[in-house]
């Protein structure tokens, strides 16, 4: 499986949640909520310790 798709494997989208907004890995983290974070200035690093369960191809799953 190529790179991008290994990492958009990592998005999820479900009705039932964020009204089908993409999610991280079927959890409650929406990528919206990732990019406001990371538009705002807030370190990859930072964003990792405040969302242990994620994980750093979850970030770079965002932009592939």
């Amino acid at each position: 499986m190529p790179a991008n798709q290994t990492l958009l494997a990592r998005i999820t989208a479900r009705s039932d949640v964020f009204g089908g907004k993409p999610i991280i890995r079927d959890m409650r983290v929406s990528v919206e909520l990732i990019l406001i974070l990371l538009a705002q200035g807030v370190a990859q690093d930072d964003v990792l310790d405040d969302y242990p369960d994620l994980k750093p191809d979850d970030l770079r799953a965002r932009i592939a």
